[in-house]
């Protein structure tokens, strides 16, 4: 006989109770199994959104996520391991200079990325537009890249966190996606099962992420560095900004070609920041703080890496990038100072472009999205371009135009003040 029943947990937190261990384990588990309906599920996760859950509780709910597959160790590569996850962002390209980056610095990166949805980019999305490049990895070829290259950054195998992939799926549509509780154990139960030794968490902070505000950003961040912290995992987060999005584009393939200019010793003074600091914290983590992660993008090593990764997962580092077929350029309606640009504006053009899906079964456009040419602080001249839309549908040309409407502001430089990309660490 079962002990506990999906009613009476569901009625337990919404009156507002502790759930109990065995509450936890027993509903994780039948979820994953079919047992709890889809409906029963919706109910407790809603519940959760608006009562909350303590650290016990979020705890042993990461670990039953866990528990419902398999879990990769590592301990048998030559060298220590450090991962990144980032909570989602506009122009957020980070992941593709940073693994190569610290590999090239001596720690291994096992980097089990995912695919775009709604006005956030995929890595994977964006390294799918490479020539011959792929994803699925099986975990032999995964090992075996990270031996050789020291970076890989692939799909996660269906037999990670199970219960995390239904449950996303079901939150999804049931307007539960914001709780923290539900983000912060879907994140860490996928990143604890990976069996990474060191985790540095990225969570965007502002218009164009999850989380709006610092107050919540920093409540999430706190929350998942305890839970790796907990489950012997050394964990840290930055919480960066993500008012303005990252570097000059947003897209898929003009992302890869801004992230190779930055392995190349260039690329956007912003993407080049906080590559570094995220790789410093990497490398610290997995106990190689003595390495300074610049010298490598300077010497090439970062770069090398980088051809060595893609090549090894099918793809043609020298390849000519897809170029979309149609483009527009916006001009500047003003001479002055660019003095806001809005993530989340630019986010939904290059989605609209056809760079983003709204469902996960959407195909994307590999050369679609947004290239700005100013950032935040920037003169402009009215006339110049300010952004240029690019898109193989044309018909696509109006709904991006108008997320663009009131995305930015052009006004006096002595009104503007410029702010940190780095607003904190924890851990």
């Amino acid at each position: 006989m079962p002990t506990h029943d999906a009613v009476e947990v569901i009625l337990a937190k919404r009156d507002k109770h502790e759930l109990s261990d065995s509450q936890i384990d027993w509903v994780i588990d039948a979820y994953t199994r079919g047992e709890v309906a889809d409906e029963q599920m919706s109910a407790l996760a809603m519940a959760i959104l608006l009562n909350g859950m303590n650290r016990t509780e979020i705890a042993r709910w990461t670990a039953a996520m866990i528990a419902s597959g398999e879990r990769m160790d590592f301990s048998t590569l030559s060298r220590p391991t450090a991962d990144k996850h980032s909570t989602g962002g506009v122009g957020d390209k980070i992941t593709l200079p940073l693994a190569p980056l610290v590999a090239a610095c001596g720690v291994a990166v096992p980097q089990l990325s995912g695919r775009g949805l709604g006005h956030t980019g995929g890595t994977l999305d964006k390294l799918e537009s490479i020539p011959g490049w792929r994803a699925a990895l099986s975990n032999e070829e995964m090992f075996s890249i990270l031996e050789d290259v020291g970076a890989v950054i692939c799909a996660a195998g269906d037999g990670l966190a199970p219960a995390d992939k239904k449950l996303y799926a079901l939150r999804d549509v049931t307007g539960t996606v914001e709780a923290i509780p539900l983000i912060a154990s879907s994140i860490m139960s996928k990143k604890i099962a990976e069996g990474t030794g060191a985790l540095v968490l990225d969570v965007k902070v502002g218009s164009g992420a999850f989380m709006k505000d610092l107050t919540t950003a920093r409540e999430l961040a706190e929350t998942m560095v305890a839970l790796g912290t907990d489950a012997g995992v050394h964990t840290v987060a930055l919480l960066t900004d993500m008012a303005t999005p990252l570097g000059l584009t947003a897209g898929n393939a003009i992302e890869v070609g801004e992230s190779v200019e930055v392995l190349a010793g260039g690329g956007p003074a912003d993407v080049v920041e906080l590559t570094l600091a995220l790789a410093g914290e990497m490398l610290a983590g997995a106990g190689r703080g003595d390495v300074d992660p610049a010298e490598k993008l300077a010497d090439g090593s970062a770069m090398d890496a980088w051809k060595a990764m893609i090549r090894a997962q099918g793809g043609d580092p020298d390849a000519e990038l897809p170029v979309a077929r149609e483009s527009h350029v916006v001009n500047a309606p003003a001479t002055g100072t660019l003095t806001r640009l809005d993530a989340m504006a630019v986010g939904l053009a290059a989605w609209r472009l056809g760079a983003g899906r709204a469902r996960k079964e959407d195909p994307v456009q590999a050369g679609a999205g947004v290239v700005w040419h100013a950032r935040p602080g920037d003169e402009v001249t009215e006339g110049q371009a300010l952004f240029t839309l690019l898109t193989d549908e044309p018909e696509r040309f109006d709904r991006a135009l108008a997320s663009l409407e009131g995305g930015y502001d052009i006004g006096d430089g002595a009104s503007f003040t410029p702010t940190d990309l780095v607003l904190g660490r924890i851990g």
